[in-house]
């Protein structure tokens, strides 16, 4: 299989694809991977320069191995060796804009596999007994953030894992530099490469017919002497291909140019056709009687534009940023000069919605959708913005050539960067354009300023947590200062959870206080976000087993503490039974005590809220209690530690003093709570509305509401008190109001039992 099948195939009189428009002899090989002929690899890696055509290749083979596609393509016409059997759509999972996570757990939903973690996602497919067959496009456009270099990782910790699968035959669409990589993972004879800018791959005469095409009027080409004369419109195309080098981009970029500005274009000037994208960005220029340099500098904000595209309203702000110059005028009356480079395209709901929903991305967490057939789903979220104008440059390569062209492209981004601060409103990010919010973090990594960006709790908040995860993950660890610590910590909760704003901002002003942060927690609370809670105090408890809330009751005067009598129902935290509750995040606040070093309960006049926490005995500050009756078990004993309810502090008192609600006031709480394994939901009585979800990456290990609505909440790694912020509408005061439905999990218990 080489470039001379292209005219046996010809000869022969079959007729090209009609989307690729030749490339005969990749689309042999290809039909023979699929086929898995006698001798085919198992694995091709597709490579080549940018603008080589691999994605429109690649998108023209799998038209013919996806059975609605195949309907609508005139097969018979075709070389046979070309065409692949009739069987079932290979999957096609998209890399584009996600991240190497994401892209196998799109690839685990897609075959329904059994894994909780990314390593059983190879495990579970090297187990079946039919093979599968997986095709990844566009590998270099994977992740959210194109400085953070996800191609690399997809690369090694998608592709080579793949690869190396016996039970998966793999094609591949990757960057020239990642290829070798890849093929070298293999044994000679399971692996090929296919570098469509060798010889061997080479289709000349494909890349006229591509030209040829679309200098037709009927491609949409304006009726001039060399588009609608045949001979002249072939001897063009044939001068177009000759110079083009066998790239595809600049055929495409000098056929677009031509037609769009006919007036100063010599068909027999073979000095006004492009060799490369750089020349035809010139030439266009030059033709256009505009200095390339200003071209470039209109066209850079859009080679450096991040997600789908720039908004319109911005690139004229980044164009004077990267210019150093008023560019308004040159962007006025350059729209004709750019247009033949710039593709509009209108924004999906994910990317401009202000409380975006993000795909999940960690590790072990699943990515909504799969990609199957000719292109894959890229899900969708909702917003305000959605359907607005962005644009973009028509092709990554085009982006790649202006960005290689500038003398300092860190500098360019700085400067990008600043004028996109400067574009937010009174420094409200609630206010800023979607776009600013969601990738600032990607034009800060770039520039290498991203750290002094992440001080901000707003931003923290407002931002797409996929795209500022995966900025922050780009820098390395000891460059991050505290906030962006505990950002990193609670991302993979941002991700999983789709929060909107308002409830990723309370899972960050939970995690400051964890990580002794208050300052940044408080400051959440300033920024007009509707939070569910505030959160109270956090101690970095290991062990705690259960927790319940309580009183302690009135002091003397001489501020002894009163003998405990127990509860208004006789029950004390030292008799109640032996319950299992909820969990949260470590960490503790400014101030808060740690175990061992106990605060001395202060006089008071009324009945000290407290939190009882049930720990292995020995734990430093605890008092051992005895085990309920009949419960002669051995083991670890039981030991409690007491806790004020509203503010940081252990209290040194006697956990047979601490007084459980009543059930008289347990039923008139306003709240109650529910509970699953990694979650918790706090609703109103009276209205059943949820107020409050809490969501936690570990087990909760213990979990109790109080009356007044003080939600604790321990975990392996603390324990945390929130007050819930909602005010409901009063209770009916005769028949407490009662859930409907089936409950989320078994109710909330405490030490003393259910009190919701």
């Amino acid at each position: 299989m080489s470039a001379s099948d292209e005219g046996n195939a010809a000869a022969a009189g079959y007729a090209p694809h009609p989307y690729v428009g030749g490339r005969t002899a990749v689309l042999r090989a290809l039909a023979a991977w699929r086929m898995r002929w006698p001798g085919a690899p198992r694995v091709i890696v597709l490579t080549g320069n940018p603008g080589s055509g691999r994605s429109r290749l690649l998108t023209g083979f799998l038209m013919m191995c996806d059975p609605g596609y195949r309907k609508q393509l005139p097969l018979d016409d075709l070389d046979p060796a070309t065409v692949p059997p009739d069987l079932p759509a290979p999957a096609v999972p998209s890399p584009a804009g996600r991240t190497a996570a994401q892209l196998l757990w799109l690839i685990s939903d897609h075959f329904g596999l059994n894994a909780d973690h990314t390593d059983d996602i190879f495990t579970e497919l090297a187990t079946r007994e039919e093979p599968v067959t997986i095709v990844v496009p566009d590998v270099d456009q994977a992740g959210p953030v194109r400085a953070a270099n996800e191609p690399v990782r997809v690369v090694q910790d998608v592709l080579k894992p793949l690869a190396a699968t016996e039970t998966v035959q793999l094609l591949a669409d990757v960057p020239r530099e990642l290829a070798a990589e890849l093929a070298g993972a293999l044994p000679r004879g399971q692996v090929q490469i296919i570098d469509l800018d060798e010889a061997e791959w080479a289709d000349p005469k494909g890349l006229v017919l591509h030209a040829e095409t679309a200098l037709t009027p009927e491609a949409g080409a304006p009726e001039l002497p060399y588009t609608t004369d045949p001979s002249a419109r072939r001897a063009l195309a044939e001068a177009i291909a000759a110079r083009a080098d066998g790239n595809r981009l600049t055929v495409q970029l000098a056929v677009q140019s031509l037609l769009m500005q006919p007036e100063g274009f010599d068909p027999a000037d073979a000095s006004l056709l492009p060799g490369g994208v750089g020349e035809a960005l010139d030439l266009h220029a030059r033709r256009l009687g505009a200095d390339p340099q200003t071209l470039r500098l209109l066209l850079a904000p859009l080679a450096f534009a991040e997600g789908e595209g720039l908004p319109v309203q911005l690139w004229g702000a980044l164009a004077n940023a990267v210019a150093g110059r008023d560019m308004s005028q040159d962007l006025a009356d350059g729209m004709l000069l750019a247009a033949p480079f710039i593709q509009p395209v209108e924004a999906s709901p994910d990317e401009d919605g202000d409380d975006d929903e993000a795909e999940a991305s960690d590790g072990d967490e699943a990515a909504d959708g799969s990609g199957a057939g000719p292109g894959a789903d890229d899900g969708a979220g909702s917003g305000p913005d959605a359907g607005r104008t962005l644009l973009r440059l028509m092709h990554p390569g085009l982006a790649e050539e202006i960005r290689s062209a500038l003398p300092d492209t860190r500098d360019a981004q700085t400067k990008i960067a600043m004028a996109l601060l400067e574009a937010v409103p009174q420094q409200d990010w609630s206010k800023a354009d979607p776009y600013i919010r969601d990738h600032l973090a990607a034009h800060t990594l770039d520039a290498g300023l991203l750290p002094q960006l992440l001080t901000d709790p707003g931003l923290f908040a407002h931002a797409d947590p996929v795209t500022m995860r995966a900025a922050i993950e780009a820098v390395p660890l000891e460059q991050l200062g505290a906030p962006a610590r505990t950002y990193l910590r609670t991302a993979p909760l941002l991700t999983r959870s789709q929060a909107p704003a308002d409830l990723r901002a309370a899972f960050l002003e939970s995690a400051f206080v964890e990580d002794g942060l208050a300052p940044y927690a408080e400051a959440l609370h300033t920024l007009g976000f509707t939070l569910p809670w505030r959160t109270l105090w956090s101690v970095p408890l290991v062990g705690v087993r259960a927790v319940t809330t309580g009183s302690l009751p009135p002091q003397g005067g001489d501020g002894a503490t009163a003998d405990a009598a127990g509860g208004p129902d006789g029950t004390t935290a030292a008799q109640a039974p032996d319950g299992t509750t909820a969990r949260v995040p470590d960490g503790a606040t400014p101030g808060s005590a740690q175990p061992g070093g106990p605060v001395p309960a202060s006089g008071a006049t009324a009945p000290r809220p407290v939190a009882a926490f049930l720990v292995p005995e020995g734990t430093p500050g605890s008092r051992t209690v005895p085990r309920p009756d009949g419960d002669d078990a051995g083991g670890e004993g039981r030991a409690l530690l007491v806790h004020d309810l509203l503010r940081p502090g252990y209290v040194d008192a006697d956990p047979a003093q601490v007084q459980l609600p009543s059930e008289q006031a347990q039923a008139a709480a306003p709240f109650g709570l529910s509970r699953g394994a990694d979650y918790l939901r706090v609703w109103a009585r009276a209205s059943q509305e949820v107020v409050a979800a809490l969501l936690s990456d570990t087990p909760f290990t213990g979990a109790d509401l109080s009356p007044d609505g003080v939600l604790v909440v321990a975990t392996a790694r603390g324990v945390t008190a929130r007050q819930i912020l909602a005010t409901p509408a009063p209770a009916t005061p005769t028949v407490p109001a009662q859930r409907t439905g089936t409950a989320d999990s078994d109710a909330s218990d405490g030490l003393e039992g259910d009190h919701s």
